[in-house]
């Protein structure tokens, strides 16, 4: 089988290649991608020495599966001509997410959708719904969803590498000041801010994403995705997206409606037996940082509304939020025979 990374150097594509190592993924050949800025550049990986192609002007022929990490405007460009010459893409942009032909899969949850890929795509969810997914897809099945209302804590890496350096440079500008901190916060400048709204150091930013309307798209993201992948199209969705100083980790507070009632210590236990997923009792973006599942806490009851269950989940954004979950699609595509081994 024959393998391709495209957005290979990238912060996401990066973690890819790690996770294919550290999984052991079987493949015969791998070529990586990426724009002509990097184009050229020589990868060591799995003992080989890899040369990147430009996305732009390779040939595409002979690729089994393709996995996207390089940007909406370039994987609706790309993607279609990729598969086109015969090869099955997992997409981790929001270009085709939302495509009434294209699968939107977390393997934890919706494998099925994958046995009817028209397009030759497969999306890859947004990083913030995925963390929620395996959870929620838990209590799906053990009790019925009736309502979400979802406030998430975005870490800077889910808008790049950009937004890495910004809390980092804005950390350092406002170190010297630090020790001078007392009950005003404000004496404290942490610089330029450039990729954020507002400085991120020593702040909360209570919009992460772009204001499509009374809505960022994080947030139409979270509704919509949710209700596909959960194959729930009426589910009803709130969500508050916002961005906090964690450099790796997206958190959510959960508060959900059930169907039915439940027996807390039950439904404690559905959550901890879902796939994917570790109840603790604090979950923090720092626990999570580097590791693969989604941890969950703070389970208790919402008596605000009937059957409600309140809790906490956070999971690192680049591993299962982005690059592990599109090569658990890329082993599931194997695993039933839909691509060869």
């Amino acid at each position: 089988m024959n393998l391709a990374i495209f957005g290979a150097t990238g912060q996401v594509g990066v973690v890819m290649r790690s996770i294919l190592a550290e999984r052991g993924f079987s493949y015969d050949k791998i070529r990586f991608f990426a724009s002509e800025r990097s184009a050229g550049k020589v990868i060591v990986f799995d003992s080989r020495e890899i040369v990147v192609e430009n996305s732009y002007q390779a040939d595409f022929g002979g690729i089994d599966i393709a996995l996207f990490s390089n940007g909406a405007t370039a994987s609706a460009e790309l993607a279609p001509q990729v598969a086109a010459a015969g090869a099955i893409v997992i997409d981790n942009s929001s270009a085709w997410r939302m495509n009434d032909e294209v699968p939107l899969v977390v393997p934890e949850v919706n494998a099925q959708e994958l046995e009817s890929i028209p397009l030759g795509i497969v999306a890859n969810p947004n990083c913030t719904t995925m963390v929620c997914m395996s959870p929620l897809g838990a209590l799906r099945d053990a009790y019925g969803l009736a309502r979400i209302v979802a406030s998430t804590y975005q870490a800077v890496s889910g808008a790049g590498i950009a937004g890495v350096r910004e809390l980092a440079e804005q950390l350092r500008a406002g170190g010297d000041r630090m020790a001078e901190l007392t009950f005003d916060g404000s004496a404290i400048s942490f610089g330029e801010s450039r990729v954020f709204s507002e400085p991120i150091a020593g702040n909360v930013i209570p919009l992460a994403g772009k204001l499509v309307d009374d809505e960022t798209n994080e947030e139409h993201k979270f509704r919509d995705e949710s209700r596909k992948i959960l194959g729930l199209s009426s589910l009803r969705v709130s969500a508050t997206c916002v961005r906090v100083p964690v450099f790796t980790g997206h958190s959510i507070s959960l508060n959900v409606e059930l169907e039915s009632d439940f027996d807390l210590d039950e439904l404690k236990k559905v959550l901890a037996s879902a796939p994917g997923v570790i109840v603790r009792e604090v979950p923090t973006p720092l626990l999570a940082a580097g590791q693969d599942p989604s941890y969950v806490g703070r389970i208790r009851r919402d008596a605000s509304v009937e059957n409600g269950v309140a809790f906490f989940v956070t999971g690192d954004n680049l591993r299962k939020g982005a690059a592990l979950n599109t090569i658990q699609i890329a082993e599931a595509l194997v695993d039933r025979g839909i691509v060869k081994s």
